[in-house]
């Protein structure tokens, strides 16, 4: 690929990356609501995430979403349900304590953690329909194989990607931390966080991005 074409699709890509999306959002409720290394954790799972859909994109598994709007709804649905439940769950929780003094025992797991976010990445359409719409405005069929060129700009996307997540995701943990709310306030920004996410998932369109 053309070397300049490559700087040009870091920076765009950069830039796109700034503007908070339905990961980032994900990845600051998991930081308000059980701190830094879990963010960081999720951050992890989301960039698992973001890697098979790029791995699916080169082998043009993700086309099917993007012709066949009974797939795309069964993903996008089952996707905004699943975080609707975690909301929910979270909203209802009575714990009154403050974060510090949460014992262990109500926490997840980080193995959970980064199951979970691998797993909302994965059924998010809108990732595989960006990285089908924004990749091949890069990809020149004449430098070589399609497919190794739209593996070579996804590991740049999610290299990227895994920085600003995880500036977030500090991000996040300090605001918690300062504010030393209690878990139940918490709860409910997290809760609320996650519906965010999956009403934005729900309305995810195939013509749009």
């Amino acid at each position: 690929m053309d070397f300049s074409m490559i700087w040009l699709f870091v920076i765009t890509a950069a830039t796109l990356l700034i503007i908070p999306g339905p990961a980032v959002l994900y990845i600051m409720a998991r930081s308000m609501d059980q701190g830094k290394k879990a963010g960081l954790v999720s951050v992890l799972g989301v960039a698992l995430g973001g890697s098979v859909h790029v791995l699916a994109g080169a082998i043009g598994v993700s086309a099917i979403l993007m012709t066949s709007a009974t797939a795309f709804s069964i993903v996008k649905y089952l996707g905004a349900a699943y975080l609707i439940y975690l909301g929910c769950k979270t909203l209802f929780s009575t714990s009154k304590s403050t974060a510090s003094e949460m014992p262990k025992a109500h926490r997840k797991k980080l193995g959970k953690i980064f199951y979970e976010s691998a797993l909302v990445e994965i059924m998010n359409p809108k990732t595989a329909l960006f990285f089908l719409a924004f990749f091949p405005q890069f990809i020149s069929p004449s430098a070589g194989s399609v497919s190794a060129q739209f593996l070579l700009l996804g590991a740049i996307f999610i290299i990227l990607a895994f920085i600003s997540d995880g500036l977030y995701a500090v991000l996040a943990a300090s605001i918690r931390k300062q504010m030393n709310v209690s878990a139940r306030l918490q709860n409910q920004l997290t809760g609320y966080l996650y519906i965010a996410l999956a009403v934005i998932s729900a309305f995810a369109s195939q013509s749009k991005i």
